[in-house]
């Protein structure tokens, strides 16, 4: 794959069949990395919209049931607006295709890079994949399955009706009826290793006869191992890759990128007094701010990572710069630091925060992914993600404190368990704001206090009618009734953003 600064060159190839030999199914092992010119533009689109997709896929796979309705109308309504290949039968999607084969072999590059990274996105192609390979009907399975050089020998009726009997006795969920309707295919023991070790299948004389319905297991552990070797191979060749200038910044970005807004929302600065913030913290902080906050009162002091993090936070939510200066000083000198020390050593960086220092930058705050993969805590910190840093039984203890119920902890723990950090931190959105479904995923720090807001302030009841509104128009609508409605729903959401901002004083007079 090669690159240059222009947009991609209309070319004149691919007419008529030579485009479908370059991509003849919707889905593939992708073995073959592309060869063709691409403009550092369309790569960089490519890398985030898989990246937004295989999020989703992430938050799909853990808030509903993996294959159920809901799961794939929300998985297929994604692939469809993100440009990817959605449905096997269509035709016309060659544009799909080539993005899905490109979009993969980027974030190849950006995901190999370490054992959590390459944990995870194997796991969310495998999801990815599941799904496209159940929306295969039995010709195209078998297309597939030969196109990937898996062909296996289906069992002849005769050979099917003299052990019917074995495969009723062996397989869960099957009857004589639907031996006889389904398709068997006999498969090499050493590929079907899985399904015999649980008892799922018949095996004799070296073969395992495998049901239709069974053979995405054989698939799916070939492209794992494929997957999982092609990584390792990536991940050496990656400082040839790392010496192009213009790739080494994409890749190191990608690797834990923030999609989402940045939440440097300038029109709602002075908003939020600082007799609020105590209260706010327990209300409508994460766990991460709140922890943060705590350690400031406690001890009056938080060291730079800390600051970093809950500053721009701060910042985000709507703490002006005088605020902010005000803020961190009258806490500071509480502890061991002088006005005179702060004013010289800490106002700085302050300052530097709000772009009116060193180079005048605008910081924005902190994404979720930018706290959990970056700058881990050391003895004495008290900044990074409570979920992805902390010892298991503390985060419990800290749990219990916060008076979480043990079905909750224990569900919590759970995702901590499996790595989900950012779903975990969902979870106890939902048990601290007392809804079983909050309808949307969790990105960014400043994303949870909105939400948090605007649910304790009753707008999330408004913003989820005008979801159910959005809903019930046809499905079949055209791709730009969808876009404006996008756009609609989100006009609304900064609305009532401000709207909540300037109601916060009503919310907390109780306090």
């Amino acid at each position: 794959m090669q690159f240059s600064g222009r947009g991609r060159r209309k070319l004149s190839r691919l007419a008529g069949d030579a485009r479908g030999d370059l991509y003849p199914h919707s889905l593939q092992f992708y073995l073959q990395p592309p060869t063709e010119n691409i403009s550092l533009v369309e790569f960089e689109n490519f890398a985030v919209d898989r990246l937004k997709l295989l999020k989703l896929v992430e938050n799909l796979g853990v808030s509903y049931v993996k294959n159920s309705t809901e799961y794939k109308q929300k998985l297929e309504t994604e692939l469809r607006r993100l440009k990817f290949p959605y449905r096997a039968l269509v035709e016309d999607d060659y544009e799909a295709r080539r993005k899905d084969h490109i979009s993969h072999f980027i974030l190849r590059l950006a995901y190999c890079q370490s054992e959590d990274l390459r944990r995870w996105f194997i796991q969310q192609e495998m999801d990815l994949f599941r799904y496209r390979f159940n929306q295969l009907n039995d010709q195209l399975v078998e297309k597939f399955l030969e196109y990937v050089n898996l062909a296996y020998d289906a069992t002849g009726a005769t050979e099917k009706a003299s052990i019917a009997d074995k495969l009723v006795n062996s397989t869960s969920g099957l009857n004589f009826t639907k031996v006889e309707e389904m398709e068997f295919y006999k498969v090499p023991f050493c590929d079907a290793v899985d399904l015999v070790r649980v008892r799922r299948v018949y095996f004799h004389g070296g073969y395992a006869y495998v049901p239709h319905q069974d053979i995405i297991t054989i698939v799916l552990n070939n492209y794992r191992t494929k997957l999982s070797k092609a990584l390792a191979l990536t991940a050496r060749s990656l400082p040839v890759v790392q010496a192009d200038e213009r790739l080494q910044p994409l890749l190191s970005h990608l690797s834990h990128a923030y999609v989402g807004p940045d939440y440097n929302i300038q029109k709602n600065t002075g908003k939020i007094s600082l007799e609020q913030i105590d209260a706010l913290s327990v209300k409508s902080f994460p766990p991460c701010m709140r922890q943060l906050h705590k350690a400031l009162r406690d001890n009056h002091h938080l060291r730079h990572g800390g600051r970093m993090q809950y500053g721009l936070f701060l910042k985000g939510i709507g703490l002006t710069l005088e605020q902010a200066l005000q803020f961190w000083k009258s806490e500071f000198i509480k502890g061991k630091v002088d006005a005179d020390k702060f004013d010289k050593g800490y106002a700085y960086s302050i300052r530097h925060n709000y772009g009116k220092e060193g180079k005048r930058t605008d910081y924005t705050p902190f994404s979720c992914m930018k706290i959990i993969l970056s700058n881990p805590p050391g003895q004495g910190d008290y900044h990074g993600c409570p979920f992805r840093h902390s010892d298991p039984e503390l985060l419990k203890q800290k749990l219990q404190a916060y008076k979480i119920p043990s079905t909750g902890i224990g569900q919590i723990l759970d995702l901590v368990k499996g790595m989900h950090y950012q779903l975990a931190c969902q979870k106890y959105f939902e048990l601290t704001h007392n809804v079983n479904d909050i309808g949307w995923s969790l990105n960014h720090p400043n994303q949870y206090f909105i939400e948090s807001q605007q649910l304790l302030s009753g707008i999330k009841e408004i913003k989820k009618e005008q979801k159910q509104l959005e809903n019930s128009q046809p499905k079949h609508s055209s791709q730009k009734s969808l876009n404006t409605a996008t756009a609609t729903t989100s006009t609304s959401l900064n609305h009532t953003e401000e709207m909540e901002l300037e109601g916060l004083d009503d919310c907390f007079t109780e306090d």
